[in-house]
């Protein structure tokens, strides 16, 4: 792909027709997903967040990582992700994402640091670890596959 030329070019570098793909080094082992694929995992992953805090908010029982997975399934729970998002065009999943990524800070923000930090929250993990642990680390993690996979694109 060419250097952006103009501004709807710069914003979207990756083309709507190319996002659905399945190039893009997968969650498990010897798999491959697309662009879509990897922005429904995040969004999934925000979701939870924001409904294990919700439920825990009001006292209810909060199924870790999901009700019907455990943590050695993370691999089905991704791809109960990329099925949950599969109907949604790249425009509407790159809005979702932008929104789910806005609950998460406002959960943050409205919590302080003793909140994130002081106390457990999950066995011996606190709230704000796991926020980490299941947002800004896959995002982290996602950033770098798109970069290596714009680069075997042939993106500038």
């Amino acid at each position: 792909m060419a250097i952006p030329s103009n501004k709807e070019e710069l914003i979207n570098s990756i083309p709507e027709d190319l996002s659905d793909v399945k190039t893009l080094e997968g969650h498990s082992k010897g798999t491959v997903m697309s662009v879509k694929n990897l922005l429904s995992y995040l969004i999934g992953w925000g979701e939870l967040v924001l409904k294990w805090s919700s439920k825990k908010e009001v006292n209810e029982i909060v199924d870790l990582p999901e009700t019907g997975f455990k943590w050695n399934e993370l691999g089905k729970l991704a791809q109960k992700f990329y099925l949950d998002y599969e109907n949604e065009d790249f425009s509407e999943l790159k809005l979702k994402l932008d929104f789910t990524l806005e609950k998460i800070l406002v959960l943050i923000n409205s919590k302080s640091n003793d909140q994130l930090y002081g106390i457990s929250w999950y066995e011996k993990y606190t709230l704000g670890r796991m926020i980490q642990l299941n947002t800004s680390s896959p995002y982290a993690n996602a950033r770098l596959r798109l970069r290596k996979w714009k680069k075997e694109q042939g993106f500038k």
